[in-house]
C-alpha cells in the first residue's frame, strides 16, 4: 500500500515501530488499481466513487464483515500473525471471547440475549478455523462493543491503527491506515479504510475535497471530521491498547 500512495507534497510518513499494528497496516496488499468494490454477494457497492483502492482481503460470503467488523478483521489478522493465542474480542454483551478458548472447544451460543457456554469440537489454530471464529465474533459484536474496547485519544496525536468510531445503531467505524506529517507545521494527514453496510470489501477512502486525493487533512480545532459516508466528531477517535 505504501508504494501506491505517496505522502502529500512536502510531507513524510510518521515513524513507526517495526512489528507494530500501524507498521503492519502500512504495507497491506492491494488489489490492482481500478478494482471496483464488491459486496459479500458479488454485487457492486453503490456508490463506486468513494474509494481509491481495495484491500486484498476477502469479505466472506455472508453479510457479516461490515464497518466495525472490518476493523476487527484487520486487528485480528495482525494479532493472529504475531501470536494467535492472544487474539480476543468482546461481544456487544461484554463477554470476552478468546480465540484460544474457542478453538480448544469452549464455544458459545446466544440465547435470549444471554451468552452461554457451548462445547464445540476441539480444533487446531489454523487460519481457516480463525476465520470461522471471526465470523462468529462479527455476528455478535459491532460498533458498541468495539468502541468500549478502545481508548479515546486526541485527534492531534492520531496514529496509524487508530479508529474513528461511533458506537450505536446506526454507528460507523473507519480505520486509520497511515499518517503523514508536514515537518514545517506539524499538519497531519490520514489515509483511511472502511467497510460499510451491507458487508463489502475493505477499501481505501478517497477525499473528494482534495482533487481525488486519498490523504484527509486533520484539523484538531474543527468539531467534526468528515469522511465520504460518515461524519465523526473530533472526540470520536480511539486507539487499541
Amino acid at each position: 500500500m505504501a508504494a501506491r500512495f505517496a505522502p502529500p507534497p512536502g510531507c513524510r510518513r510518521v515513524a513507526l515501530t517495526p512489528g507494530s499494528f500501524g507498521h503492519w497496516l502500512r504495507y497491506l496488499p492491494l488489489l490492482p488499481a481500478g478494482t471496483a468494490v464488491h459486496l459479500f454477494n458479488g454485487r457492486l457497492k453503490d456508490p463506486q466513487n468513494v474509494h481509491a483502492a481495495v484491500l486484498n482481503i476477502d469479505v466472506g460470503s455472508r453479510d457479516l464483515q461490515q464497518c466495525a467488523d472490518a476493523v476487527i478483521r484487520l486487528r485480528g489478522e495482525y494479532e493472529y500473525s504475531r501470536q494467535p493465542n492472544q487474539v480476543h474480542f468482546h461481544l456487544t454483551s461484554g463477554d470476552d471471547i478468546r480465540f484460544a478458548d474457542w478453538y480448544r472447544g469452549r464455544g458459545f451460543q446466544v440465547r435470549d440475549n444471554a451468552v452461554v457456554a457451548a462445547p464445540k469440537a476441539v480444533e487446531q489454530p489454523t487460519h481457516t478455523v480463525f476465520r470461522r471464529y471471526l465470523d462468529q465474533i462479527f455476528t455478535y459484536a459491532g460498533t458498541l462493543s468495539l468502541a468500549r474496547e478502545l481508548t479515546p485519544t486526541p485527534l492531534a496525536s492520531v496514529q496509524p491503527g487508530d479508529v474513528f468510531i461511533r458506537g450505536g445503531s446506526p454507528g460507523h467505524a473507519v480505520l486509520v491506515l497511515d499518517v503523514a506529517e508536514l515537518p514545517a507545521t506539524g499538519q497531519r494527514y490520514v489515509l483511511l479504510a472502511q467497510s460499510y453496510m451491507p458487508a463489502q470489501q475493505i477499501h481505501v477512502l478517497r477525499d473528494a475535497a482534495a482533487a481525488r486525493g486519498v490523504w484527509f487533512a486533520v484539523n484538531p480545532n474543527n468539531a467534526r471530521f468528515d469522511t465520504p459516508e460518515w461524519t465523526f466528531g473530533r472526540e470520536e477517535l480511539r486507539r487499541f491498547d
